[in-house]
């Protein structure tokens, strides 16, 4: 590179990047220990803030990358890509927002690999990376290579995608047993919200599978075996999650089904009240408007009991017609 490095210590920070927008820089020996030799490093992880502009500046000076992993390093495109070239394996794939930042979601974890190096990049902080990079502080797990590190970040990633699909199947769940005990007024909101989620990670699992099958297609004999077989057992578990996704994005279609089948049946119901209501009060207003006409001639105006014979005209009539019109709902 044309810009020096720090050397690896504890004024770098995980969380804010220092001048040169790095975050973090690891040596790991051939056995997969971490050490703060260089010397002794066998390869060497890296984590930049990929919006810095240094950042940016020091990943285009990196000889050692391929100019086609440097512009997809530094592309402003958001969508998910994979691809091999000249011993490096680069992409851009999905992972979850940590807890602490401003809104839990999907982001992107950008890397490029070979042998001795591995470059990461991301722009908001990410629960896969961040666990991984505490694994490496504590020396709880040994990372022989690239390879082994990205494997065990995707593989956070998926076990996060997969929590997230329990949580929400959990939730189908309580939302299923409210609907059957007819408890369901206020479960639309939460059923929608739990469908757009479902459709984000389904999106994305169809995304990584559909990525791990075109490496696979594309540079089947290039990929040296380490990548080969992380690649396989990666894209094995996403289609393990897409087909779970699809099992949960069928059973909240269902339950709309049946959401908006007791939505109409209620509408319905309302509308037959309302409709026999009508029906029934439409003489009594008939003959209420006819004897409130100010016009002379009005029979029983001079009677005392007449208040009372029409409305007893009216109370029949309107029970001869609700008769009538339960009578016609039977049939």
């Amino acid at each position: 590179m044309n810009i020096a490095l720090p050397a690896e210590g504890t004024d770098l920070s995980p969380y804010l990047p220092d001048e040169h927008g790095l975050f973090f820089i690891y040596h790991f020996t051939a056995e997969g220990v971490r050490t703060k030799d260089p010397a002794q490093a066998h390869w060497t992880w890296r984590s930049y803030q990929i919006t810095d502009l240094h950042a940016r500046q020091e990943i285009g000076a990196e000889q050692a990358l391929p100019a086609r992993a440097r512009d997809a390093f530094l592309a402003p495109s958001h969508g998910c890509h994979i691809d091999y070239e000249d011993g490096w394996l680069y992409g851009d794939l999905p992972d979850l927002k940590h807890d602490f930042s401003e809104a839990r979601g999907l982001v992107h974890f950008r890397f490029a690999f070979n042998d001795t190096m591995l470059i990461g990049a991301r722009k908001q902080p990410l629960e896969s990376v961040d666990a991984i990079r505490k694994a490496v502080e504590n020396g709880s797990r040994k990372f022989r290579s690239p390879s082994d590190l990205i494997e065990a970040v995707m593989g956070q990633s998926l076990d996060g995608m997969s929590g997230e699909l329990g949580k929400l199947g959990d939730a189908l769940d309580g939302i299923e047993d409210r609907v059957v005990r007819d408890a369901w007024h206020n479960e639309r909101q939460a059923l929608v919200e739990a469908r757009r989620q479902l459709v984000v990670i389904h999106r994305q699992m169809a995304t990584l599978t559909n990525l791990f099958r075109h490496l696979d297609h594309s540079h089947r004999d290039e990929l040296p075996d380490l990548i080969n077989d992380m690649a396989a057992r990666l894209s094995h578990r996403a289609l393990t999650l897409y087909n779970d996704g699809e099992q949960l994005q069928a059973r909240t279609r269902l339950l709309q089904d049946e959401l908006m089948a007791k939505l109409t049946m209620q509408s319905n119901q309302l509308l037959y009240v309302l409709s026999v209501m009508t029906a029934v009060l439409l003489p009594m207003t008939i003959i209420s408007g006819l004897f409130g006409m100010n016009v002379g001639g009005l029979p029983l105006v001079d009677t005392p009991m007449g208040f009372w014979v029409v409305t007893a005209v009216s109370l029949l009539i309107a029970g001869v017609t609700y008769l009538f019109v339960r009578r016609l709902g039977q049939m």
